[in-house]
């Protein structure tokens, strides 16, 4: 028997990012959204016959009710059965958002939540299961697969999917971790065909024998995945061959790039980096700055980031590793043409500016302020 299935996993609806405006959180929530969608298109234009997704459907059990309704909408255009699984973000305990009424009420009929370790049996596909393995609390004490596997049977002509959440083989001082050997005998001797596994935002296999997967998030969440932004599409055949197509879902991305500003064209390629990015609204920036520049320099600087900001997700600067020294030197007063108070103020602060400490920053951050605001009003005029 051969089936052809979608797998997806970490959703995360209702997850918010520090660094982003309301406008920009709430494109970011909507594209989370719209990647239920994109699954469901997906869906029909493979053929698959169901949708799996492997653990943390929301970011927590506290999303609110709007979130529920959202997702829940998007979920009855998705034109195959959904599978969803409870995982470490959204447990199914006494105050899981899978018992809420607002999920109860709205779910559709063609989407199962995964509650226990019952196999489901897959509308419309015949002699195909779908098994889950959900978290009932955030700290499970045991593999939870290695548990399901435990209650199965060898599969006599059914093709049973296990869906599953959680790091497998990554920490041994973790009792809930995945054991792959585990796992991997029980692919050997037929409980199970094909792991869908979630937990790892990059897409992952996992394992020797190509039937164990993380499909990734199907929009990145940070800087330091490899490959989200993607959903699997799974053909089991029926002589043993698991085949596995990579499609591409995302449409967000987080970009992290170091820049050294010492030479005269630091802030130019600076700002050819980021013009080339696209699409900015879309994009999430993290800048490494390094050097000592002018306090013209860093004037510029500073506009060409407050003017890329307005087009961009996000723009941080990763403050651990920036080590931009700002240091005045006599070409940042040549052409400031003051007089009276603010010249004696620019004196003032030049002096304390030369030495150490904090007083010594503070003035060369109130230089800063002044060089900006006389070159502002000097172009405004």
């Amino acid at each position: 028997m051969s089936v052809r299935f979608l797998h997806s996993a970490d959703w995360q609806l209702g997850m918010t990012r520090h660094f982003l405006t309301a406008e920009a959180q709430a494109r970011f929530s909507q594209a989370r959204i719209d990647a239920i969608r994109t699954l469901g298109r997906l869906a029909q234009d493979t053929a698959a016959a169901f949708l799996v997704v492997s653990g943390d459907v929301f970011e927590t059990n506290q999303v609110s009710p709007q979130t529920v309704r959202r997702a829940l909408e998007a979920l009855a255009s998705v034109p195959v059965p959904v599978f969803l699984l409870p995982g470490n973000h959204d447990p199914l305990d006494a105050g899981s958002i899978f018992r809420s009424p607002t999920f109860v009420s709205g779910r559709p009929p063609h989407v199962t939540v995964l509650a226990d370790g019952t196999p489901h049996a897959v509308p419309g596909a015949p002699g195909v299961e779908v098994v889950g393995a959900p978290w009932f609390t955030k700290r499970p004490l045991s593999d939870l697969v290695a548990d399901v596997c435990a209650t199965l049977e060898p599969s006599k002509g059914l093709v049973r999917v296990l869906v599953a959440h959680g790091a497998a083989e990554i920490s041994f001082d973790n009792p809930a971790v995945i054991r792959v050997e585990d796992a991997e005998a029980a692919l050997a001797d037929g409980r199970i065909a094909y792991l869908a596994l979630g937990d790892r935002h990059s897409t992952t296999s996992v394992g020797s024998s190509g039937r164990i997967w993380y499909a990734g998030a199907p929009e990145p969440t940070d800087y330091d995945e490899l490959d989200a932004g993607n959903a699997l599409l799974i053909e089991l055949h029926d002589d043993g061959r698991c085949e596995v197509t990579k499609h591409r879902t995302g449409t967000w991305r987080f970009a992290r790039e170091r820049f050294d500003l010492d030479g005269a064209d630091g802030i130019d390629a600076l700002g050819a980096w980021l013009d080339a990015l696209a699409p900015k609204e879309r994009t999430i920036v993290k800048l490494t700055l390094v050097g000592t520049v002018s306090l013209s320099a860093n004037a510029r600087l500073e506009a060409l980031l407050e003017h890329q900001r307005d087009l961009f997700g996000a723009i941080e600067r990763w403050q651990r590793h920036t080590e931009l020294v700002v240091r005045p030197d006599d070409d940042d007063f040549a052409d400031l043409s003051l007089s009276g108070f603010a010249a004696e103020a620019l004196a003032a602060l030049r002096a304390e500016a030369s030495g150490t400490g904090a007083d010594a920053d503070a003035a060369r951050d109130g230089l800063a302020l002044l060089v900006r605001f006389a070159t502002t009003a000097g172009a405004a005029s």
